[in-house]
């Protein structure tokens, strides 16, 4: 699966027993109106959170003029563009919680002129039945990449791409609550949501729907994408607890793996600054194993407060303008904690931890 890891961000800073966590659409959306916060990045072993949201926000060098002969629709995308991710737009289905007990649908996007550059490099490691381990790492420019830049690879600088209007994009196969399934999105800031007073459905529509957006122009040519329509996700494991040596065993209510599949982020030290993750693509048939011999891996790396695993279900399909890939992503994605032995999160009150231990920078107990 392509374009997707990029944006895939731990679900909305919340203060509740599950500790701080990051959440799909409101986080997305929030990067995406957002300036980069650090031009450039210096060596280190352990890159902060701080760091990753600065790299995936857009930035601001940029170019002029229409962005190329256009691309059709998904399986039409015959432009002269490369496959780098240059724009997103994501419908997202957010399960009931605390914050929204019926659930809501989300629609956020954004083109730029050119892909994004990212701060942190992250190195994959062999693949084990569909899953793997990658680990950060922090370039060093000895000169400064200056604020339209980032260093992307040692002593390498790249300009951060500029956002661009794509003109109205028309949304159709995604319900209102009003009972309609169009409706089109103006650019706010260059980036893209429903316009007020228009509320969408939960769920907006149903697994193999035809969802597809058009976009008018504007700064580009006018392209359309579509992809499938998805279920809600929902977990169907108990309490996931992560044991060295063993593999840890995650179920689902099963989709149908024709339309969609699945995708599992286990970060388990990102309030440390992430020392390495998990990441699994599979079938959308209800289980999955992630290898022992990973999970002993990743727990040797180091932990951090309230650890979580992400999963999202997934179908995606791809356009192409002159400057690379559009991609629509439609999902449902849950988060959820783990526990670790020894682990006692702490939100930053000491009283929260045991006598003899203080709550640390990284959210856990420790002496």
């Amino acid at each position: 699966m392509t374009g997707v890891t990029a944006f895939m961000i731990p679900n909305s800073w919340k203060s509740q027993r599950f500790g701080p966590s990051i959440g799909l659409g409101s986080t997305i959306f929030a990067l995406l109106l957002s300036w980069p916060l650090s031009a450039c990045s210096t060596s280190s072993d352990e890159p902060s959170d701080s760091t990753a949201a600065g790299a995936a926000a857009a930035g601001s060098a940029g170019s002029a003029g229409k962005l190329g002969s256009a691309g059709g629709g998904a399986g039409h995308g015959d432009a002269a563009g490369g496959d780098a991710q240059v724009g997103y737009f994501t419908v997202s289905l957010v399960p009931p919680d605390d914050n929204n007990a019926n659930g809501r649908t989300s629609v956020i996007g954004k083109v730029n002129d050119g892909p994004t550059p990212a701060s942190i490099v992250w190195t994959p490691g062999p693949d084990t039945d569909g899953c793997h381990i990658s680990k950060p790492r922090v370039p060093f420019c000895n000169t400064p990449c200056g604020g339209s830049a980032v260093c992307v690879e040692d002593d390498v600088c790249q300009p951060y791409a500029k956002s661009v209007n794509v003109g109205t994009v028309r949304v159709t196969g995604i319900k209102t609550s009003a009972g309609a399934s169009d409706f089109s999105m103006a650019p706010i800031a260059n980036s893209y949501q429903p316009p007020a007073g228009v509320q969408l459905a939960y769920p907006a529509f149903e697994p193999g729907d035809a969802i597809k957006l058009e976009a008018s122009g504007g700064d580009s040519v006018a392209f359309s994408v579509s992809a499938k329509g998805v279920a809600p996700l929902a977990l169907t494991t108990g309490e996931l607890a992560l044991q060295s040596g063993q593999a840890l065993h995650l179920t689902w209510d099963a989709g149908k793996p024709e339309l969609a599949q699945i995708h599992v982020k286990l970060d388990i030290s990102h309030h440390g600054g992430s020392k390495g993750m998990i990441e699994c693509d599979t079938a959308d048939d209800g289980a999955l194993d992630i290898p022992a011999a990973l999970m002993t891996e990743l727990l040797a790396l180091g932990v951090a407060g309230f650890p979580t695993i992400i999963v999202t279900r997934q179908a995606e399909s791809s356009t192409k303008i002159a400057q690379g890939a559009v991609t629509l992503t439609v999902s449902s994605q849950v988060e959820t904690p783990v526990t670790v032995p020894g682990l006692i999160s702490c939100s930053g009150d000491d009283a929260e931890c045991p006598a003899g231990k203080t709550c640390q920078k990284d959210l856990s107990c420790s002496k």
